[in-house]
């Protein structure tokens, strides 16, 4: 599967029916996936929605409690892992969505953030679509092969991320928000780095390299990340 055309076509979906899944489809995806760094350990369990403590106004058949051992950059990592995860299940059939305000039951300590999944009939949608920053405003120059970053999606629709143009790549940064929206972002937002680099990467799966610099340029209103090489 190309992985790379779920990118233009996925929407968030909330709308779901009660179709049963093979699980198996995503255990065998999972154990070829690829981390943005081989060293964060990370799990994920598959619960039913009575399982499932959720505070939003829909709900799905399923979820994905992911976990995660704390590190440097676990959350963006998770973001990354799991993204890919979504893009595989949309060219299934099968929509998700990321969802903060929903909780195992029975939670562990790890547990980062749920994916609510299933069966839809309503979870694409054109370019026109996506309501999202122009090129320019999350790079220091307009870029084109930026576009699969740029319809990443991310919590609240905040798109935290900016790059910045390198030799053979960019380094990528996080937005740093105001005080109202950090409580509420804090958490959510270096996930979203990661799912925007994990569409950096099925877009580029041949030569996505990524890796921190001890020296990088400080760019006002943002935190340094780490650097792709694309």
């Amino acid at each position: 599967m190309n992985l790379k055309e779920q990118i233009f076509v996925r929407m968030s979906c909330r709308d779901y029916s009660d179709d049963e899944i093979d699980m198996d489809l995503i255990h065998d995806f999972m154990s070829g996936v690829r981390a943005l760094d081989d060293s964060l350990r990370y799990d994920y369990e598959i619960l039913n929605a009575s399982e499932v403590n959720i505070r939003t106004r829909w709900s799905a058949p399923y979820y994905l409690a992911i976990n995660c051992e704390k590190g440097e950059l676990y959350l963006e990592n998770a973001g990354f892992v799991f993204q890919q995860l979504s893009l595989y299940l949309q060219g299934l059939g099968i929509g998700s969505c990321w969802v903060g305000m929903a909780s195992p039951k029975k939670k562990s300590e790890g547990f980062v953030i749920a994916m609510a999944f299933g069966k839809s009939e309503n979870m694409t949608r054109d370019l026109s679509g996506f309501k999202r920053k122009s090129l320019l405003e999350i790079s220091d120059r307009e870029d084109e092969r930026l576009i699969p970053a740029q319809l990443a999606p991310s919590a609240i629709n905040s798109q935290p991320w900016y790059f910045r143009h390198t030799d053979d790549g960019f380094d990528v940064y996080q937005k740093k928000q105001n005080i109202i929206k950090r409580q509420v972002l804090k958490k959510w937002n270096p996930i979203d780095i990661g799912i925007a680099l994990a569409h950096m990467y099925v877009s580029n799966e041949e030569s996505f390299e990524f890796h921190k610099k001890a020296s990088f340029e400080e760019i006002k209103g943002f935190t340094y990340t780490g650097s792709i090489k694309i």
